[in-house]
């Protein structure tokens, strides 16, 4: 058709649509003026009404939007809410590092005041650098800069891992020193200026990774780094120094071996705490060794650095052999036992019995048999393992039945600690030592069952894997399974690190009467409960975590529970009118427990020990 109207019609519609926009673009402008100005007037005529009612309104909304987020807004992320059930504004929400690293302060100025010496001072300068630089570590495993692959879904660590060792060092030398016992006090004088070298060491690698360089962060750690050499300088001897450097090369050197060969299995804390022990016993064996002359004390005192010591020989013995040859075969499988029969029997076992004195199997037999009660709670715990192992072999045949159940709930995760109480508490009460060395024995068990399952060492190898697969959380992203470890570790740590020499009787007065029970507490007790009332009751949560307020309050009634039953079956605690500090201490573990994302199998009994122990 000729007519240009019809012939260009779709250009006019077009060029009237882009009219029309624009027509409502200028009225939608002039509407949003008009309404700025009246918003305008009204706040200057009458600022405060109209400042309570906006308020009023915000809360109604904000109560609106959390009533119906689960039917209008399944898909939206609403961020941590804050403890009344309303949104906290982006510049008001609870760091959860930052209350961590408080809690960690509010510890290390309880030792602080309790020992008041220049180290208790060097630790306060310690907590201080480590809190600057744990920011720059979480940045690093944020932005993948880190030299090693750590554990994802937490942060560092720093802080809380770093002050572990020097104050365990200063507590225990409170107590030696009251004791009269000067070996044991310089021991622990040794463990407290190594744990701030170790941690020292690890702020370097962070600052000297971090881009751009950290100028007020390299001032502060250069300023507590002098105070801890010039104190090392005054109060160590030459001899000592040497012993702080050997246990820091050693640690340098299984860093980069542990880290390489397992990643994604610790963060950097973790890191620190575990290799950091490992070579500080490596050290203390190495140098008993040599000096037979040092070896004094109980025989069961040395059976747990050989275990450790000639675990970690074997984990990298075969960790290196198999990046060569494969590991899934019948050859391999039946190298992996020989070489370890060779080196318990031809290795561990001689060199155990340089320690005590006699031969450690012969030694055993007469330690397990000494009376009845020994033998009465071995077979109960024979009976509470055949248990355990029937709740793992249960929960696998549920999900092998067609049940849905991929991964164990939190409340059969929970089992194993009510299982771990049951053994521990008749231990602690009855028989300590055999306790000790049971949970050694335990230790070295569930090492070579994780190598067995690690390496697909036939014929349990995968058995094993199978079996472990459904009790798997987010802090086992690695290639090892250490939860069930962490756990054993946790009880047992309290019962280990004892201070028997300084001890009268080998029994503490008033609040320490409750140290070995610090595992039972934090863990068996504190832990579980907080998780299992937490995930099915909990309703108000700590600003910035997924923890309850609910879950750490019934967490802390159920450790003051647990602290009188002791008193009723254990005559051998005294309190000495020390409740209000048992209390304290009790509620700032379990305020740790709800901020930390770290192993909190693996620090809550530690921190709990320090704060009992003063």
């Amino acid at each position: 058709p000729r007519d240009p109207a019809v012939k260009h019609g779709p250009f006019l519609q077009a060029v009237r649509g882009a009219t029309a926009d624009k027509a409502n673009r200028s009225t939608q402008k002039r509407q949003q003026l008009l309404l700025s100005e009246r918003m305008l007037r009204l706040t200057r005529h009458n600022q405060l009404d109209f400042t309570v009612s906006f308020v009023m309104s915000e809360v109604a909304a904000s109560s609106l939007y959390y009533t119906h987020r689960s039917r209008f807004c399944e898909n939206v992320n609403p961020g941590p809410p804050s403890p009344f059930g309303l949104p906290l504004p982006e510049n008001m929400q609870v760091n959860p590092v930052l209350v961590e690293s408080l809690v960690i302060l509010a510890v290390v100025l309880c030792v602080h005041m309790a020992v008041w010496n220049q180290h208790s001072w060097c630790s306060v300068a310690l907590v201080i650098q480590a809190f600057y630089v744990q920011y720059k570590w979480d940045r690093l495993l944020k932005s993948g800069a880190a030299v090693f692959q750590f554990r994802l879904s937490a942060n560092s660590g720093i802080v809380p891992a770093s002050m572990v060792m020097p104050l365990l060092g200063l507590v225990l030398r409170e107590k030696c020193s009251a004791s009269g016992n000067v070996y044991f006090e310089r021991f622990s004088m040794v463990m407290t200026i190594t744990g701030m070298m170790l941690a020292l060491f690890l702020s370097l690698i962070a600052l000297g990774i971090t881009r751009p360089v950290p100028t007020n962060t390299c001032i502060i750690a250069g300023l507590a780094g002098s105070a801890i050499l010039y104190t090392t300088k005054q109060t160590l001897t030459v001899s000592e120094v040497i012993e702080v450097l050997e246990v820091l090369l050693i640690f340098v050197y299984l860093c980069l071996i542990v880290l390489y060969l397992l990643p994604r299995c610790f963060t950097p804390g973790e890191a620190l705490l575990i290799v950091g022990g490992i070579s500080f016993i490596l050290n203390q064996l190495i140098k008993r060794s040599l000096n037979m002359a040092e070896v004094k004390g109980d025989p069961v005192n040395y059976f747990l650095p050989v275990v450790v010591v000639g675990s970690l020989l074997l984990g990298v013995f075969f960790a290196l052999l198999f990046c060569f040859m494969e590991s899934e075969t019948w050859v391999s499988s039946l190298f992996f036992h020989m070489m370890t029969a060779v080196l318990v029997l031809g290795i561990l076992m001689p060199w155990l019995s340089l320690f005590i004195g006699r031969h450690p199997i012969m030694w055993l037999l007469d330690f397990l048999t000494l009376n009845d009660r020994r033998i009465c709670l071995l077979g109960y715990w024979v009976f509470l393992a055949v248990v355990a192992t029937c709740v793992v072999l249960h929960q696998n045949y549920q999900r092998q039945s067609g049940s849905k159940k991929h991964q164990a709930s939190t409340v059969v995760r929970k089992y194993f600690h009510l299982i771990v109480v049951a053994t521990y508490v008749p231990g602690l009460i009855y028989d300590r030592q055999l306790l000790h060395v049971a949970s050694v024995g335990c230790l070295a068990v569930f090492l070579l069952l994780e190598y067995v399952r690690y390496f697909r060492i036939l014929p349990f190898g995968h058995l094993l894997r199978q079996l472990l697969t459904l009790f798997l959380d987010e802090r086992d992203s690695g290639p090892l399974i250490l939860t069930h470890i962490y756990l054993l570790l946790g009880m047992s740590l309290p019962i280990w690190l004892f201070p028997g020499p300084c001890a009268p009787k080998g029994i503490l007065t008033g609040a320490g009467c409750l140290v070995p029970y610090a595992g039972v507490l934090a863990v068996g007790v504190g832990d579980t409960v907080a998780s299992v009332f937490g995930s099915t009751m909990g309703e108000i949560r700590w600003p910035g975590t997924k923890k309850t307020l609910e879950g750490t309050a019934t967490s802390v009634f159920a450790q003051i529970i647990a602290v009188a039953m002791f008193l009723i079956f254990d005559g051998s605690i005294n309190l000495n009118s020390t409740y209000s500090w048992i209390v304290g201490s009790i509620t700032l573990v379990a305020l740790l427990e709800a901020y930390t994302s770290q192993i909190d199998n693996l620090l809550l009994p530690l921190y709990l020990f320090i704060l009992l122990l003063l």
